[in-house]
């Protein structure tokens, strides 16, 4: 019933996945009662339409009857296939057998005597009759003879293709080499979004790791998150290193993470940021998994503009650092995305999601050349001009560039101010006290978060007397530049927050 399900088998029928075979255990049975409360599709019909084989089953307790379909399933390389089975839910329990009362409880002990009682099951629990024993035993044997015949196989493979071997033998090992790509350097002071950035890294990394591959939700002209020299993966050519999802974001997320979990590939997916909620269950999986699962999200804030609330992301960038082991990007510019994708990439045990501007950004002047520290969540991007530390502004993404604005504005009036670019807040938690104590000092407690997103989730740098800004409502259907003024997003509209706060703190110090 759940779209999931409908999204990956209708991509799974278009791309003629011959090797996928799907076994329905069809009891007519859900939580609440029998599926006629919610469900009268006809589920034969609808997946021959998606372009599937479809098989029935009529007993699920004949095994043989499944097995011979399967073989038969087996046999067609142009279409997945569907086994339907039909079964009887809690099948030998006279009272809970077919009921809906034996989806989702126990039988409890009297039921489970009665059905005991029914299979003639006279044994104590956890009793293994030696039948079954033999069973297992006699598998174990026919598959250490397969796996003897699959070891010769493979060594005379080494000996025939030394150089397939080798690589393959590399990409299940470490899926992408970092070192091995040339990635593009770009010129201080021209103007590229982090999307257009951002394509120029993927594509640099797909071209020389053949095992990056990826695609986007029906947007990648405008997530610019297509392979150009790559291929596209369709019932032609399955070497193909772009994946064509459509719509369907939630599907798009969970076949990366099937991807993931095969091994020896470096999946990527894309859409917009505001649609990461759409996939957030597949997203939270690969966390909980642990998959190397790399989301590509564009279209970051306020500044996407025109096509108004629904489109421009709010809360999404908070709420995404709340899923664990999930690692959140916003790079500054265009030189911090490379620095992102050589990290997010470099992850073997967690996801990872990028998020990037629609619109142009400057490729910032750094003369502390610290990009290198990206991989530690955060550096200092400008440092104080005097000794002392008046306060620090820890910026990510876009609001990078507006912090380094709002500095040149308020050093003309004598402040001393550090700015840290904190593209990662999760990988700079993760740095040793001596390391964060070098970037945001524990001493200067006057500290300001810009980012266009929901001010929330960044107390464990922000401290107690810091303060967030950032929009915590919806926005408009407007020119991006011309949001950016009615919410208060200008370099002057941020001096003045931070004078104001500036001089209400130092009133607080004066009580």
């Amino acid at each position: 019933m759940e779209g999931v399900a409908q999204e990956a088998s209708s991509l799974a029928g278009h791309l003629k996945l011959g090797k996928l075979i799907i076994l329905y255990d069809s009891n007519e049975i859900s939580l609440d009662g029998n599926t006629s409360l919610s469900f009268t599709e006809n589920v034969e019909e609808k997946y021959k339409s998606l372009g599937w084989e479809v098989f029935t089953v009529e007993d699920g307790n004949d095994v043989q009857a499944i097995e011979k379909v399967l073989i038969e399933a087996k046999k067609n390389d142009n279409k997945p296939s569907l086994i339907i089975v039909k079964t009887e839910i809690g099948y030998g329990s006279p009272n809970k057998g077919g009921k809906s009362s034996s989806h989702g409880s126990p039988l409890g002990k009297n039921e489970i005597e009665l059905v005991k009682k029914n299979y003639k099951w006279e044994h104590e629990p956890f009793f293994v009759d030696n039948r079954v024993r033999k069973h297992f035993e006699d598998y174990i044997a026919i598959n250490e003879q397969k796996e003897k015949i699959w070891l010769e196989v493979f060594k005379q493979y080494q000996l025939q293709y030394p150089e397939e071997y080798n690589q393959l033998t590399d990409i299940l090992a470490q899926p992408i080499d970092i070192e091995k790509s040339t990635l593009p350097i770009f010129e201080e002071n021209t103007y590229i979004s982090t999307r257009e950035a951002s394509e120029k890294v993927l594509n640099a990394f797909a071209k020389s790791n053949i095992s990056v591959i990826g695609g986007s939700a029906d947007l990648s002209s405008s997530n610019k998150t297509y392979l150009h020299e790559q291929g596209d993966f369709n019932p032609t050519n399955y070497g193909g290193q772009n994946l064509h999802f459509g719509v369907r974001e939630f599907a798009m997320g969970s076949i990366l993470n099937g991807l993931s979990l095969y091994g020896g590939l470096k999946p990527y997916g894309a859409t917009f940021l505001v649609f990461s909620d759409y996939m957030r269950p597949a997203i939270r999986l690969s966390a909980l998994m642990n998959q190397p699962v790399t989301y590509i999200y564009s279209h970051d804030s306020i500044h996407y503009g025109e096509d108004g609330p629904t489109h421009q992301p709010i809360e999404h960038i908070p709420s995404l650092r709340l899923i664990p082991n999930l690692v959140v990007f916003r790079p500054a510019d265009a030189n911090e995305t490379v620095e992102v994708y050589k990290t997010a990439f470099s992850q073997m045990n967690r996801p990872s999601a990028i998020i990037l501007s629609r619109q142009d950004l400057p490729v910032i002047t750094n003369p502390e050349g610290l990009y290198q520290n990206v991989k530690r969540g955060g550096y200092v991007f400008r440092f104080e001009s005097k000794k002392e530390i008046d306060f620090i502004i820890i910026a990510t993404g876009s609001e990078v560039y507006l912090a380094d604005k709002v500095r040149s504005l308020l050093s003309n009036e004598g402040y001393s101010i550090r700015i840290v670019s904190m593209p990662s807040l999760e990988l700079f938690n993760e740095q040793d006290s001596y390391y964060k104590e070098s970037i945001i000092p524990s001493g200067v407690r006057q500290r300001i978060i810009i980012e266009l997103a929901a001010p929330y989730g960044w107390d464990s740098v922000k401290g107690e007397k810091g303060i967030n800004i950032g929009i915590d409502s919806f926005a408009a259907s407007a020119p991006g530049d011309v949001l950016v003024e009615e919410f208060g997003f200008t370099e002057k509209a941020v001096a003045q927050k931070i004078k104001t706060y500036l001089n209400q703190t130092m009133k607080e110090l004066s009580i």
